[in-house]
């Protein structure tokens, strides 16, 4: 699943956020005519608390993919056992009602900050949610970055 584009929603008094359209429905014709859709897989989101007051929401298989790409070890090291209990630990799975949203919980909103008025961000395998006023300030730095980031990533990739 891809996730492109931007909208801009709010949060409302119950703490509910709306999952726009867009995706919702990108999530319904993904989910069309697989077990998945019977098991309401793809109807569930992952919220995260992210570093530098955001929220990060996975759908249930793009989360349970991440996971299993970290792995299972015995014997992880204190930093492998540190960020699986930060991110594990902080994630919560949130079920989608009939009108496309999710209850946000609480200490995530007061972990990052981030008020009613809020931009949902499509970044590839995940949605971002970051306050207007955070989105707006930092969005023109990084749109000027894009260039040079695209350069430096792709020396990293191989040139692939």
């Amino acid at each position: 699943m891809l996730f492109t584009g931007t909208s801009e929603v709010t949060i409302d008094a119950k703490g509910r956020l709306a999952i726009p359209a867009r995706y919702r429905n990108a999530l319904l014709s993904a989910s069309e005519g697989t077990e998945s859709e019977d098991e309401g897989r793809g109807f569930f989101w992952y919220c995260v608390a992210w570093p530098g007051g955001m929220l990060r929401l996975y759908t249930e298989d793009a989360f349970e993919r991440m996971g299993r790409r970290l792995g299972d070890s015995l014997t992880a090291s204190s930093q492998r056992a540190q960020l699986d209990r930060t991110l594990f630990g902080n994630a919560e799975r949130l079920e989608m009602d009939s009108a496309g949203r999710i209850m946000v919980p609480k200490r995530h909103l007061k972990l990052t900050g981030i008020p009613n008025e809020v931009v949902v961000v499509g970044a590839r395998n995940r949605l971002e949610v970051w306050s207007r006023e955070a989105w707006e300030a930092q969005e023109q730095d990084q749109f000027s970055k894009l260039s040079a980031l695209i350069d430096a990533l792709d020396e990293v990739d191989g040139g692939s």
